[in-house]
C-alpha cells in the first residue's frame, strides 16, 4: 500500500517439542505455550523481530516448524479507543486511499467521494467505543463507508447497490483466441496463448509501465476496478473484499478475473506496441 503505516504486529514461533524450563527462561519475554510435541512461542513484533527469535532458536539447535507474523488489531483497538493520535493517523494512513477508491463508486465525482471518506473517519471516531469486535475492524470501517456512500449517492440520485454492478460484459477476450466447444483435442482451450513479454524483469516496474497498469485498471467498469484495486493494488484477502463490498465469493472471482484480463490484455497491447516500434 503506498505510503501505508502498517498496522502492530505480533508473531508465532512452533518449535517442535516441549522446551524444558530452563530453555524457557531464555524466552522469558515471551509467551510460551507448551503442547502435545510442540512449543508455541508468541510476542510482539513484526518480522525483524521474529527473526530474532528464529536465530537463537536455531543457534540452540532446536527445530522451528512454522512462523505467523500477523496483525495485532486488538492492540490497535486498544490504543484507538484510548485516544492515541498516532494510532488513528496510521488508520487512516493504512485506508485512505482504499476508502476513496470504493467511495468513487457510490458517488458522482472524486470531490463527492473525498468528501464521503472525511464523513466516515468521522462515523469511526463516533463510533469507536461501540465497536465490538464482532468483525474485523477494517469491514467495520468499511460498512461505515458504504453505508455513508449510499446515503449520499441517493441523496445525489446517483447511488446504486455495488451488487448490482456486475459488469456482465461477456468475455474480455476475442473469442477467436480459443478453440471451439468441438474441437478434437482441446475443447475451450487457447488458440492463440498470451504474448510472452521478452523485456527485462525489471521492465514490469518502470514508470511507463506502471502508467500503463493504473490506466487500464481506472478504465475498468466500477465493481471490476474495486475489486482489482483491494485485491492486487492494496494486497486485500478475497474475504475481506467480499465482506466490505458485500459480494459472494463466486462474484468477486469472476470481477476479479475479467479486470485481470482486461489489464492484461492492455500490457500485451502495450508491449506489441514497443516491438512493432523496435522494429
Amino acid at each position: 500500500m503506498e505510503g501505508a503505516t502498517r498496522p502492530p504486529e505480533r508473531y508465532r514461533i512452533v518449535v517442535r517439542g516441549r522446551l524444558s524450563e530452563r530453555l524457557g527462561s531464555a524466552f522469558a519475554q515471551l509467551r510460551l505455550e507448551r503442547r502435545p510435541g510442540r512449543t508455541v512461542l508468541s510476542g510482539s513484533g513484526g518480522r525483524a523481530a521474529a527473526q530474532r527469535v528464529l536465530d537463537r532458536l536455531c543457534d540452540l539447535g532446536l527445530e522451528v516448524i512454522g512462523v505467523d507474523v500477523f496483525a495485532d488489531y486488538d492492540r490497535l483497538v486498544a490504543a484507538l479507543k484510548s485516544g492515541d493520535e498516532t494510532a488513528f493517523a496510521g488508520l487512516m494512513d493504512a485506508y485512505n486511499s482504499s476508502l476513496l477508491r470504493v467511495a468513487t463508486i457510490y458517488v458522482g465525482s472524486r470531490a463527492v467521494a473525498e468528501e464521503v471518506v472525511q464523513e466516515t473517519w468521522l462515523g469511526v471516531v463516533r463510533g469507536l467505543d461501540r465497536f465490538e469486535g464482532r468483525s474485523s475492524l477494517k469491514t467495520w470501517i468499511f460498512k461505515i463507508l458504504t453505508n455513508t456512500a449510499s446515503t449520499r449517492g441517493a441523496r445525489e440520485r446517483r447511488c446504486v447497490p455495488f451488487s448490482s454492478l456486475t459488469d456482465d460484459d461477456g468475455s474480455p477476450l476475442d473469442p477467436d483466441r480459443f478453440f471451439g466447444s468441438d474441437h478434437d483435442r482441446y475443447p475451450g482451450h487457447w488458440s492463440v496463448g498470451p504474448t510472452p513479454w521478452e523485456t527485462p524483469e525489471e521492465g514490469l516496474l518502470a514508470g511507463e509501465t506502471r502508467e500503463v497498469i493504473l490506466s487500464a485498471i481506472d478504465a475498468l467498469p466500477p465493481s471490476q476496478r474495486a475489486v482489482i484495486s483491494l485485491r492486487d493494488v492494496e494486497g486485500w484477502s478475497s474475504a475481506d473484499v467480499c465482506d466490505a463490498l458485500e459480494l459472494s465469493e463466486g462474484n468477486q472471482r469472476v470481477l476479479l478475473h475479467r479486470a485481470r484480463t482486461k489489464v492484461r490484455c492492455a500490457l500485451e497491447g502495450y508491449y506489441d506496441a514497443v516491438e512493432l516500434t523496435a522494429a
